[in-house]
């Protein structure tokens, strides 16, 4: 047995699950603070690989620039959207928020395809992850590392910014009961937005990390958003850890899986979802729904 080559494809699925962390990450804390189910989140996923293009002009010596502008850009645009679009539909039933964040999605779709054409748009490999790494003998691409380290310095963040600030104990409060947050004077509205924000970003940034590997598509929002609800689903919607741990299942399962049964290797996550909700419909980390008496 050669452990080299196993390590190997661990490190490939890691690689794998960070970048469907990204994406996912927001839809579930969206989800949890906001309970909006947002069917459009893969179109910023895709915005956020074309911004990162159009921003760095697809010169490789912009990566860095590019990557801050885009995590920025998403959270102005996520900002906007919740001011603009989500926040006048918060009291109508949800049928409202599927309708219009599906529209959204078409919308963003056409919007790109105007702007950027339907040609793909791709980006050469930065100079600093050119060459491969030799990890017990075997070369890794170093790109891959960056996208586990840069997917572990978010889930850091995140959790020091949900359990060890303010706003983040806010925020969580904002998921159990929004009108004890606002009778102790939070805005609560405020508060909707920045999460929409941070969320929208996280996408963002996802697609733009994603495309030195992957050319961008205006068709790519449509998969990525299939992606993101099979990892919350996995790990339970509203639950940012159950995103990291979805992402990190799938990734493997795609990673091992592809080697035993490659012809299979699209059906495993539908597979494995399904499996989750015949045995824990809220998810592995999700909370089951309150038994109302």
């Amino acid at each position: 047995m050669d452990l080299g080559f196993y390590f190997l494809q661990l490190l490939t699925g890691l690689a794998y699950a960070s970048t469907l962390f990204l994406l996912s990450v927001g839809l579930s804390l969206i989800f949890g603070a906001m309970g909006i189910v947002n069917f459009a989140h893969g179109s910023f996923y895709m915005l956020g690989a074309y911004l990162f293009y159009a921003f760095t002009r697809g010169q490789v010596e912009g990566f860095w620039g590019g990557l801050l502008s885009v995590l920025a850009a998403g959270l102005v645009i996520g900002a906007l959207v919740e001011r603009l679009l989500i926040r006048p539909i918060y009291a109508r039933p949800e049928e409202y928020q599927i309708l219009l964040t599906y529209a959204l999605l078409l919308i963003l779709e056409d919007a790109v395809r105007f702007f950027f054409g339907a040609a793909y748009r791709s980006f050469p490999m930065p100079e600093a992850f050119s060459s491969p790494l030799f990890i017990l003998g075997g070369p890794f691409p170093s790109y891959y590392l960056f996208l586990i380290g840069l997917a572990a310095l978010f889930a850091l963040l995140l959790w020091g910014f949900l359990y060890r600030t303010r706003l983040g104990v806010w925020i969580r409060a904002a998921t159990q009961d929004r009108e004890m947050l606002e009778a102790l004077g939070v805005n609560v509205p405020l508060l909707y937005t920045a999460v929409f924000g941070l969320g929208i970003a996280l996408a963002a940034l996802g697609g733009a990390a994603l495309l030195p590997l992957q050319a961008a598509t205006p068709g790519m929002a449509v998969d990525a958003v299939i992606s993101a609800f099979i990892v919350v689903v996995i790990g339970g919607l509203g639950s940012v850890w159950g995103a990291l741990l979805g992402a990190v299942l799938i990734g493997l399962l795609q990673a091992f899986g592809i080697l035993l049964l490659p012809e299979w290797a699209m059906v495993f996550p539908f597979g494995l979802m399904a499996l989750v909700l015949l045995l824990r419909p809220w998810g592995l980390l999700g909370r089951p729904p309150a038994v109302r008496t």
